[in-house]
């Protein structure tokens, strides 16, 4: 059971990743490239009937974390309180940022309003790339010092940052010079997925620089891609043990990689969607690529003192582990019923919808 349900939440958070990854990237392409009123109402009303839909995914996410980890989630929740407020903190204001641009119709309360929203998005697909980050380099579980464990064998707590900026130090911080670089792919990857939904979801007339765009930092990112894989053979000495053990796990690299190559014609799709959809693949290609290359472990210790937490040793009991498929089943049901219903009225291009005018 504990395998079945590692799944659900890995299913669930790539399902988040997809849909909320392009709010996201619309976010940054609105705050660096909408220099119209025009070109900002086109990426609102692109995002503007299912950004809080897509969020829902993250509280589900929390949900089976808290029911079928729940150690992992007494762990992570204490061990990164501060940069979940953070997080917390921005996702409310990307949120009245879209929702209150429009309660005035003045230029200073518009442009501060833009901003929030812009600014917002872009320090989430930061934040969450480095939180990516901080799981694949581990943490030092049991706070050792001298190796000497001074707490729990599942607690820790890291501060923003550490003196040395590194991802070896013994006392660890949430931000270093490795978990920043993959937030630094987490911007740019968001980015072209943003750009590719605006493309698929609107006439705007700044898709034709949106496919420019995408094409150019399609470069950016496989160059990251490339020198990521070189950085973490640093970071974790045996990087690719499960794919050598469990070959089938190579689908995906390929999915990812597929993601990536498709992005580079992405000046000559005829059906807008493709864009997207190849966007789509490299999120859940490289997402599932990670998962799979730490697995079992879900946060793995940094010390030798204490093991790594794993599927095994954080799960809940398998009665309720069993007992809970029944009421995921019923849940799932209804999710996917509501949003089948939702981007069906939503269908086509959503030029004329008019998110956020009072």
């Amino acid at each position: 059971m504990e395998f079945f349900w590692y799944v659900v939440l890995m299913g669930i958070l790539a399902v988040y990743i997809v849909l909320d990854g392009y709010d996201f990237g619309a976010g940054i392409i609105h705050l660096f490239f909408a220099k119209t009123e025009k070109d900002k109402k086109a990426i609102t009303n692109a995002i503007g009937p299912f950004w809080d839909a897509n969020e829902v995914w993250l509280i589900a996410a929390g949900g089976v974390l808290f029911f079928a980890f729940p150690t992992l989630y007494a762990s992570s929740f204490s061990g990164f309180y501060l940069p979940l407020m953070m997080i917390l903190w921005l996702l409310i204001f990307r949120a009245i940022g879209l929702e209150l641009r429009g309660q005035i119709h003045h230029p200073m309360w518009e442009a501060v309003w833009d901003k929030a929203f812009g600014i917002a998005s872009l320090l989430l697909a930061l934040f969450f790339g480095v939180a990516l980050g901080n799981v694949v380099r581990g943490v030092n579980l049991g706070m050792v010092t001298n190796g000497v464990s001074t707490q729990e064998a599942h607690f820790f707590f890291l501060p923003l940052w550490n003196p040395t900026f590194s991802p070896q130090a013994n006392q660890l911080g949430i931000i270093d010079w490795f978990t920043l670089f993959l937030g630094v792919v987490s911007v740019i990857a968001l980015m072209i997925h943003g750009a590719n939904w605006i493309i698929y979801k609107t006439n705007s007339d700044l898709n034709p620089k949106l496919r420019t765009l995408v094409f150019k930092l399609n470069f950016v990112l496989s160059g990251l891609v490339i020198i990521s894989l070189l950085i973490w053979n640093r970071i974790e000495p045996e990087p690719f043990h499960n794919f050598i053990e469990n070959p089938l796990l190579w689908i995906f690299p390929l999915l990812c990689f597929t993601g990536i190559f498709g992005l580079f014609r992405v000046r000559t799709f005829k059906k807008e969607g493709l864009g997207f959809l190849f966007s789509s693949l490299f999120l859940v290609g490289g997402f599932a690529a990670t998962a799979a290359s730490i697995f079992p472990n879900v946060l793995p210790s940094t010390n030798t003192v204490n093991p790594s937490l794993t599927i095994y040793n954080v799960a809940a009991d398998n009665y309720g582990l069993s007992v809970g498929v029944y009421w995921f089943a019923i849940a799932l049901v209804l999710v996917i019923t509501y949003f089948i219903i939702q981007y069906k009225v939503f269908s086509g291009k959503m030029d004329d919808v008019g998110y956020g005018e009072h």
